[in-house]
């Protein structure tokens, strides 16, 4: 398999063959990411100001805290809140509430810094692999034999650059719906199969499959692993 400097990244996250590549894609681009807000980022004003006004969601909040920077994450804090305070919501108010800053409130809340650069990086990465999906064979090989293809990274495979796949448009979308709708299939018998268990009929039945299928269907829809009560008191122990 020909490897550049663009399809390398692709090549790492598709090997494995264990769960969604594109979600261990997003995740790789969203460490490094928040690596670099709390780093070297931190104090170019450039990148300030954006952040200032953009923020960030919980998501990436969590990570850049995970990051253990605690000083760098409060100096973000400090300027940010200092924007809204300044700007927004105002500690001694006066007259009606400004729609102006009303709206500029809810666009903030729905807005991150992070969400957008992952968004066009992401974007970006499927064209990637939709021209290696073309010109590799191997690359295709690789593709056909992956777990799954989650229902998000279903959606932005089939619904980004669709000029860019051309004639191979009706093949990649075959290829992906194979990968995502085959797991569908999966977890929607191993989800049935868990209901049943509870039914006095199933008393000596096996499980199979379904013990886990709650958890593998909520990151099957979202893209997101399921954070058991175990990981939550690891994580409080850690501390």
């Amino acid at each position: 398999m020909k490897e550049n400097i663009c399809s390398i990244p692709v090549n790492d996250m598709f090997m494995p063959k264990d769960g969604c590549p594109m979600c261990r894609m997003r995740d790789m681009l969203e460490e490094r990411k928040a690596d670099y807000v709390t780093g070297s980022a931190m104090m170019e004003p450039n990148v300030r100001i954006k952040t200032n006004e953009q923020g960030f969601c919980y998501r990436h909040f969590s990570m850049m805290i995970k990051q253990g920077k605690r000083l760098s994450n409060a100096l973000i804090l400090q300027s940010h809140l200092q924007k809204i305070s300044e700007e927004l919501v105002p500690e001694v108010p006066s007259g009606k509430p400004d729609k102006k800053k009303m709206a500029a409130l809810d666009a903030l809340l729905k807005d991150c810094f992070i969400c957008r650069d992952i968004k066009d990086n992401m974007e970006n990465m499927v064209r990637i692999v939709h021209a290696m999906w073309i010109s590799e064979p191997e690359f295709r090989q690789l593709y056909s034999e992956q777990k799954y293809i989650c229902l998000e990274h279903f959606y932005l495979l089939m619904n980004t650059d669709q000029k860019g796949l051309g004639k191979n448009l009706q093949a990649f979308y075959e290829a992906t719906s194979k990968l995502t709708g085959g797991y569908l299939n999966e977890l929607e018998e191993d989800i049935s199969h868990f209901c049943r268990m509870f039914d006095y009929r199933s008393a000596n039945s096996s499980w199979g499959n379904s013990k886990d299928s709650i958890e593998r269907s909520v990151e099957f829809l979202t893209g997101d692993k399921v954070i058991t009560k175990e990981e939550i008191y690891d994580d409080g122990e850690d501390e």
